[in-house]
């Protein structure tokens, strides 16, 4: 009874760890976007960090990669049709 009590507190404790600290990168990455720093680097490796334990930052991730992925698509084909001037 009592080793699963602290397995049960154990889990919770890590989650709630993983959530503040998660939270906390994410929150700093926001705060970037409209002052100086890297925040196209730093919000997804908070939401990396909550997806540890949380199926929506996973999500949110996910998403982020797709449409990075669409992005840089979008980007590298716009200037592939275009002739070099001579």
């Amino acid at each position: 009874m009592f080793k699963l009590m602290m397995v049960h507190t154990y889990r919770l404790a890590r989650r709630i760890v993983i959530f503040v600290v998660g939270m906390t990168v994410v929150i700093i990455g926001i705060f970037m976007i409209v002052g100086p720093g890297p925040a196209t680097i730093v919000i997804p490796l908070g939401l990396a960090i909550l997806g540890i334990e949380f199926a929506f930052a996973r999500r949110w991730l996910k998403s982020m990669k797709d449409g990075a992925k669409s992005a840089v698509n979008a980007f590298t084909n716009s200037g592939s049709d275009k002739k070099p001037d001579v």
